[in-house]
């Protein structure tokens, strides 16, 4: 048995009880069926891992505009929200708690993976680097429509009616995506959003967009099941901030009235890090009350370590989740763990996807 006495402390949060602090990250898998729906494959994906903590969902578009890469799954009409059920109710079944990232993609899109909608952003400013697609493999991003004041405005209806779906699927939550480039962080990254609206300029104009749709998921869903996931440093799909500090504590104290149950933070990789705020934990401990997630390149011992010290309240896992269904157990046995197959990470099918074992007994 292993000694990781601190990871497997029981934890609160706001009601729901987590019987550790092991998390299970959103990742994009790409194996949804025709019009975005989640099935019974997806389902019993997801039952697999349910000893976790939590679940978070890959990210989960809220509207067709939304949507970036291939086979990603919606929330957003009748059919997507009778697919995610039966994935709560799988998940509820085994005894987890599951919550849906919700998670727009922005400028980072092409039209080859969307059967219509449009490609848009903060302003009209291209990304760079390519986007897959299955017709004809990657391709450039085009460049966005730059949303209007009215419909940046409906653009946060949209995810307001997302809430009202992700209840109806039966999920114990949601989180907001305002991470990796897509476009909450468009929003407020001034490489990307060179607006002269009320959404733009200065930093408290910037963040106004995933302040805004904050209050309307914490108006749906209650503080209490609410989260959201930031990057601070983070250049992923092509988005830079010289001053990360101030803007995600302009951020922070905006959404700290609304209370939200929970932070979730990335530790960028070092080749996509600039300006990473120096010390993460008090940047969110300073401007956050509630629980704080930690995700980036934790093993179970440094995982172990940052819930000792203060430096998260739960710890959020993804590849080792991926390819380890039963995570928990395997890090409470000190078992070994499968290795994960990259090849199949985002092609469809049960291949990599329902197929890694999980210990005997």
């Amino acid at each position: 048995m292993s000694d990781y006495s601190n990871l497997f402390q029981s934890y609160d949060m706001r009601g729901m009880a987590l019987p550790h602090r092991i998390v299970m990250a959103p990742m994009t898998r790409s194996r949804a069926g025709e019009g975005d729906v989640q099935g019974e494959m997806n389902a019993e994906y997801y039952a697999q891992r349910a000893s976790a903590a939590l679940i978070v969902t890959e990210g989960v578009q809220p509207s067709l505009d939304g949507k970036g890469y291939c086979r990603t799954p919606g929330v957003h009409t009748d059919e997507q929200v009778a697919g995610w059920k039966l994935v709560t109710d799988a998940v509820h079944a085994k005894g987890g708690r599951i919550v849906c990232q919700l998670m727009h993609a922005g400028r980072i899109a092409h039209p080859l993976n969307k059967s219509g909608g449009n490609i848009v952003s903060a302003s009209a400013v291209q990304a760079g680097g390519q986007m897959f697609t299955m017709q004809e493999g990657p391709q450039d991003h085009p460049v966005p429509h730059a949303l209007t004041t009215d419909e940046v405005k409906a653009t946060i209806a949209e995810f307001r009616h997302a809430g009202e779906c992700i209840q109806r699927a039966g999920f114990d939550g949601v989180e907001l995506h305002a991470g990796q480039g897509y476009l909450p962080m468009q929003f407020m990254s001034p490489n990307v959003n060179q607006r002269d609206d009320e959404y733009g300029g200065s930093v408290a104009n910037r963040v106004r967009f995933p302040i805004e749709i904050m209050e309307q998921l914490v108006d749906v869903m209650g503080a209490d099941r609410v989260g959201i996931r930031i990057a601070p440093g983070n250049t992923f799909n092509d988005v830079k901030d010289e001053n990360p500090d101030e803007t995600y504590t302009a951020l922070l104290q905006g959404i700290r009235p609304l209370n939200p149950v929970y932070l979730h933070v990335v530790t960028p990789f070092p080749h996509m890090a600039y300006n990473v705020p120096e010390n993460m934990t008090d940047l969110c401990r300073n401007n956050f009350d509630g629980t704080l997630i930690r995700n980036g390149g934790y093993s179970a011992e440094s995982a172990d370590a940052a819930v000792a010290s203060g430096e998260a309240d739960l710890v959020a896992f993804g590849k080792m989740f991926l390819a380890n269904p039963d995570l928990p157990k395997r890090f409470e046995t000190g078992a070994e763990l499968n290795e994960w197959d990259m090849d199949t990470f985002y092609a469809p099918g049960p291949k990599g996807y329902i197929d890694y074992p999980a210990l005997e007994g």
